[in-house]
């Protein structure tokens, strides 16, 4: 369930549901398996398992294995009415203490002793938000001041090494070598 507290970056709940479904329901612990993502997980495979992706072209390859949101965003959202608790964006992994919208494209992420995660890109935050919380949707997908679209629905990934990931888990951010690219979405 919810993590102790720590000092440093960690993971603080785990998520993960069979079938395809806005919310995933907080579990004590989920498997990381390499090349296809969480064990047991409606959205784990090779080739894209999003309902919406799979109708346009099902032989993608899937770069959304495994989704991760911030628990700051939580935090954030507290004030603006938007009572939001680990699972229920989606994730599969909330962590605490790791600037996750602000992480380079190829940025790998150690959850635990083994798995490791690279960041594919953003998540593009959709109506379900809404669908979930009304009005939602304005809060983690808007404009910042310069103009740009700003997406905080999290992140997407997929699994490079396999393991138990557990709340509590530290998390350890290992950055790109070479020229680093912002996220987009995917």
């Amino acid at each position: 369930m919810t993590g102790e507290q720590h000092e440093g970056p960690h993971v603080v709940a785990v998520s993960r549901d069979d079938e395809h479904r806005f919310s995933k329901p907080v579990v004590d612990e989920v498997v990381l398996v390499a090349g296809w993502g969480i064990e047991g997980d409606a959205h784990a495979g090779t080739t894209v398992q999003h309902r919406s992706r799979v109708a346009r072209d099902p032989s993608q390859p899937n770069l959304r294995q495994v989704h991760l949101v911030h628990a700051e965003l939580f935090d954030e959202l507290e004030p603006t009415g938007h009572h939001v608790a680990p699972g229920e964006l989606g994730e599969n992994v909330t962590t605490r203490g790791v600037d996750l919208l602000g992480l380079p494209a190829g940025t790998v992420l150690h959850l635990g002793a083994d798995a490791r995660v690279r960041v594919t890109g953003l998540r593009n935050p959709c109506q379900q938000i809404n669908d979930h919380d009304p009005g939602l949707l304005r809060r983690v997908l808007g404009r910042a001041e310069d103009g740009t679209v700003e997406r905080k629905g999290g992140v997407m990934g997929v699994v490079l090494a396999g393991g138990v990931v557990r709340a509590g888990d530290p998390v350890v951010v290992e950055l790109p070598e070479g020229d680093q690219e912002p996220l987009q979405p995917v």
